[in-house]
């Protein structure tokens, strides 16, 4: 990662403690700001889950358009999906039950619709992932930082890519998508730093 962030040019702050690195990001997130998460293995499957996203604030209604207008150049009619800290997803998704792998749908509680916008599709659905302390627990850290600066333990979660390529794989491929798009900071735990600029 450091090698790449090195040859990318890029500016970049470095944590001594991750906590201050999910602090940052998450206000940046509260802020409006596209933020790419790299970390970790690349995950196999249909979904993105938290080791090769873009992040944002599903509280903004706007957002899918942000990130489609910034990064992933696609029709608007298609939905993002939430990422929830699984403690809290009953708090929003009707009978919601563990969902890692982002395969299945929830409707959104009616009370919460207009809490996140920007995962919520026309129907009322959402496609959620649930993310468990056990299981991820870098992103469940993220997304908890984020629930602490703004009290919702939701993020939009798509893909780290854009509009026909595939998913990033190496740290290399990470930075030139950062370059090549309007994305605001890139995270990557591994390293402990925030790339942006």
């Amino acid at each position: 990662i450091l090698e790449a962030v090195d040859a990318g040019g890029v500016e970049t702050t470095f944590f001594d403690e991750e906590a201050g690195m999910w602090e940052e990001t998450a206000q940046r997130l509260a802020a409006k700001d596209v933020v790419g998460c790299y970390q970790g293995r690349m995950e196999w499957g249909p979904r993105a889950l938290g080791n090769r996203s873009i992040l944002a604030d599903p509280r903004d209604e706007d957002m899918q358009d942000v990130v489609n207008r910034k990064i992933k150049f696609r029709e608007g009619f298609r939905p993002f999906a939430p990422s929830v800290l699984a403690d809290h997803a009953a708090e929003y998704f009707e009978t919601p039950r563990e969902s890692p792998y982002m395969l299945f749908v929830f409707d959104v509680k009616p009370e919460k619709r207009e809490a996140i916008p920007a995962v919520t599709h026309v129907d009322g659905t959402a496609r959620i992932q649930t993310v468990a302390e056990t299981a991820n627990q870098s992103y469940y850290d993220c997304i908890d930082a984020f629930r602490a600066e703004t009290g919702t333990p939701v993020v939009l979660n798509t893909s780290l890519n854009m509009r026909g390529q595939p998913i990033v794989n190496t740290p290399s491929q990470a930075v030139e998508v950062f370059q090549q798009t309007d994305m605001d900071a890139m995270v990557c735990p591994d390293a402990a730093c925030l790339i942006y600029g």
